[in-house]
């Protein structure tokens, strides 16, 4: 893991009631655990969401009418403009919820996951055939090992 300085600003915002659902603190460490040794500096914000809003996301930029654990948003800067922006993450709490709960895995742990997930599909990593998934669950795992936290999948 590369020891170089990570300037990586996260702002957290809560569309529900934040009673159960992981402290801000929480997700910048997750975040910031996905992105050291793969940039130097970054922006992103990530935003927790209930039912509602995480199925109207997912309708309109998706096209899929439902609530997802969690989107992530790219930046896609005008050519010529040098920003340290990544994108947006929106986590659906209620269906990080239920899916925990179906998966037998603690909170928390499921909360991560999906933050690391999002980070790296932030950072240009995607899942769309078997090569790039196998890496990119081979990297998830690394990254929630370094955060004691056990193989999610």
């Amino acid at each position: 893991m590369s020891r170089t300085p990570l300037d990586l600003d996260v702002s957290v915002s809560y569309g529900l009631p934040r009673k159960g659902l992981p402290a801000a603190v929480s997700f910048r460490r997750w975040a910031e655990a996905a992105a050291r040794g793969r940039i130097r500096r970054g922006d992103l914000a990530i935003r927790v969401v209930d039912t509602k809003e995480g199925r109207a996301l997912n309708r309109h930029y998706r096209g899929k009418d439902y609530a997802t654990n969690v989107l992530s948003f790219p930046v896609d800067l005008p050519e010529g403009v040098d920003l340290p922006l990544l994108g947006d993450l929106v986590i659906c709490a209620p269906v990080v919820a239920r899916e925990a709960k179906e998966q037998g895995k603690p909170l928390a742990s499921h909360y991560a996951h999906l933050t690391v997930h999002g980070v790296l599909h932030l950072l240009g990593l995607d899942h769309d055939d078997e090569r790039e998934a196998e890496a990119m669950e081979l990297l998830e795992r690394e990254i929630l090992a370094g955060l004691g936290i056990p193989d999610p999948y």
